[in-house]
């Protein structure tokens, strides 16, 4: 196995290996993208015949990805998508980024990495490194992913080395491309940490190897951990604040002019993606099978969940100030994507919101520059074009997602009342602006 651990390394140092990604996704496509440009011989594979579509039509269906980058590409010879398995048997190195949803409210599901790293298997070449991204429980790629290779007669550090590294995209983000984020990875054994340090070193500039896979599935776990409590606490304190007639936004800013110990987090109508709301339960499910129990991640999640539910009591509870009924009023929801400037649903807590007001009784619509239309959980909505006429007929504006396309200046002067979840105006306009 040494030779072939060394001639892999060859291949890596000179940009001569084979690369598969597995799942062409917010993840896998931005990544094999980037080791395209390297000049490393990529290929995709992908069982949605929608994205193999857009591929193949040269289109890009990913805000990351511009068309022209992805034509250039395509024209290199560099990148190649498949829906065929079979096309890794070349591979040296198959990186699988596949979804790890949830079943029903707070199980892991593995399903669609246990579907891919099957035929992976069937097809993995002698030698090849295998690297998971999917966010996952800690254990996964010892206990679920290794047997399957195991069941076929593969040991590892002879056969395959196995590694696994945390995806850290952040869609939409241009200060932070896949290849400007340092990048965790934790293998079964040095050798095979050693490779995918080299391997992704092509790519990333900043890699950054822990002692197993175990504590690399935890890196991405604790990070997104984090972040939901922390966004947890901040939803409680704003609505807090609220009763107390203070100013969360002002006094977060003031806060944030300490030079250590404080980081801003700043409350919302909830959190969307597919990383926040299910990467701690994940962490909370696992750690219940060995008796302990997170009890910081389920207020978080809790509180979270309820913002929806609270920003339409605001609602109702300021229209009821004016002297009008929720039932009857017309309501326009401005941004319905999880986070700004992405067209991307998944999640998303705007969705949450128009169902919540509509089981009030309002009349809900939504306007969004970037999702035309709104055929989702039961919706079916066309976007309202924000005009002054338009903004007119409504009762209340709530503005869900902040998005820099929007027009406020046309959405302030025409507005009855806004209700500014994502704290658009900064404060000002308080006769007709109310905050979360």
């Amino acid at each position: 196995m040494d030779k072939i651990l060394s001639d892999l390394e060859k291949k890596i140092k000179n940009k001569q290996l084979k690369v598969a990604v597995v799942g062409l996704g917010y993840v896998g496509f931005p990544l094999a993208i980037e080791f395209a440009k390297k000049k490393v011989k990529v290929t995709g594979i992908e069982i949605d015949a929608g994205r193999l579509q857009s591929i193949s039509r040269r289109k890009s269906y990913i805000s990351d990805i511009s068309n022209r980058e992805l034509i250039n590409i395509l024209d290199s010879g560099y990148f190649k998508a498949s829906a065929s398995f079979a096309d890794i048997e070349q591979a040296d190195a198959v990186l699988i980024c596949v979804p790890t949803p949830l079943k029903g409210k707070n199980i892991p599901d593995i399903s669609f990495i246990i579907k891919a790293v099957n035929p992976v298997a069937r097809h993995l070449k002698n030698g090849a490194l295998v690297i998971l991204e999917s966010t996952t429980y800690p254990g996964t790629t010892e206990e679920e992913i290794l047997p399957i290779f195991e069941k076929l007669g593969f040991k590892h550090g002879r056969d395959f080395y196995l590694c696994f590294s945390p995806e850290r995209i952040d869609p939409g983000n241009k200060k932070f491309p896949v290849n400007k984020i340092p990048k965790v990875i934790g293998g079964l054994s040095p050798k095979a940490t050693r490779l995918a340090v080299a391997i992704y070193q092509i790519i990333i500039k900043k890699v950054v190897p822990v002692s197993s896979c175990r504590a690399a599935e935890t890196v991405k776990l604790l990070e997104n951990t984090f972040r939901l409590i922390n966004i947890g606490l901040i939803d409680e304190l704003s609505m807090m604040a609220h009763k107390m007639k203070i100013d969360i936004w002002e006094v977060v800013d003031a806060a944030s002019t300490k030079p250590f110990g404080f980081m801003p987090f700043y409350p919302g109508p909830g959190v969307g993606g597919h990383c926040i709301p299910k990467d701690p339960l994940y962490l909370r499910w696992k750690a219940k099978s060995f008796g302990f129990d997170s009890h910081f991640i389920q207020l978080a999640s809790s509180v979270i969940e309820y913002m929806p539910e609270y920003i339409v009591k605001r609602i109702k509870g300021s229209l009821s100030g004016m002297g009008k009924d929720l039932k009857r009023a017309k309501i326009l929801v401005v941004g319905v994507t999880y986070k700004k400037n992405i067209k991307d649903l998944r999640k998303s807590p705007s969705i949450d919101v128009i169902n919540s007001l509509k089981k009030q009784g309002a009349k809900v619509a939504y306007s969004d520059p970037l999702i035309p239309f709104l055929k989702l959980g039961g919706l079916n909505l066309t976007s309202v074009v924000l005009s002054a006429k338009n903004i007119k007929a409504f009762d209340c504006c709530l503005i869900a997602t902040d998005h820099d396309l929007v027009d406020y200046t046309v959405l302030l002067k025409n507005a009855k009342f806004i209700f500014d979840s994502r704290n658009v105006f900064k404060g000002k306009y308080t006769e007709k602006v109310e905050r979360l």
